[in-house]
């Protein structure tokens, strides 16, 4: 069972989700504007959100920018909007996943479950001795802390479990499809969501594909996170 908010302006739409959701024994509070969603998740926990993007106050997108300023909870977007490009920018702002509209209630259960395996997962005990070091980067997975050289970096939750995790295998090529299984717990998925997470978290870590240090992107096979070269100098 878990704590849901369904942000959803769309009355038959609205109602439709809370009775799949409180059938399915979870808890669910509902709003139909972005800044009643605000005022929502400021006063009360919850597990996941459910976010429409046609808000009539702020488009959808401006409202998870604003809820990434206030809270990590697990974010899952629901929009009629299907270009590739919008995907894209709103996992760059912060979105768990997304859902294209009109979906089964079996779809969104089944993503449901994914990110609240993950988020359940990633606030799961993990021994005071496993930090792990791959060159200047220092990765504590108890803390849910890294650091650069000595600098802390300012990662999203996803972004923190997706260099976690090939932290911990340092050298190693990982397979695109166990990141998919392993980090975002989903057995299928587009590469582009992968694509997207280690863009942003090369940018933190001052590099691009074009000029890896840490991250590196074998075409076809997977990924590696590995020190940089000798005589390289730290950034």
């Amino acid at each position: 069972m878990a704590s849901v908010l369904v942000v959803e302006d769309d009355q038959f739409v609205r109602s439709a989700l809370i009775r799949h959701l409180t059938d399915a024994a979870h808890t669910v509070r509902s709003v139909g504007t972005a800044l009643e969603a605000l005022r929502e998740v400021a006063h009360f926990r919850f597990d996941v959100v459910i976010l429409d993007l046609g808000l009539p106050d702020l488009d959808g997108s401006e409202a998870l920018k604003m809820l990434r300023g206030i809270t990590d909870v697990p974010v899952i977007i629901a929009t009629a909007r299907d270009d590739e490009a919008e995907i894209v920018r709103l996992l760059n702002a912060g979105a768990d996943d997304y859902l294209t509209k009109p979906f089964s209630v079996e779809h969104l259960s089944a993503r449901m479950a994914a990110v609240l395996r993950r988020a359940r997962s990633s606030a799961g005990e993990a021994p005071p001795s496993s930090v792990l070091r791959v060159g200047g980067l220092t990765v504590d997975p108890l803390r849910r802390q890294a650091e650069l050289n000595g600098t802390r970096l300012d990662l999203t939750r996803r972004e923190f479990d997706l260099l976690a995790f090939l932290a911990g295998r340092p050298g190693v090529v990982v397979p695109r499809r166990e990141l998919l299984a392993e980090v975002w717990q989903q057995s299928y998925g587009d590469d582009q969501t992968i694509d997207v997470h280690l863009s942003w978290l090369r940018r933190k870590l001052g590099e691009t594909a074009a000029r890896p240090r840490y991250l590196h992107t074998l075409r076809g096979v997977g990924v590696k996170l590995e020190p940089p070269a000798e005589g390289e100098p730290a950034r």
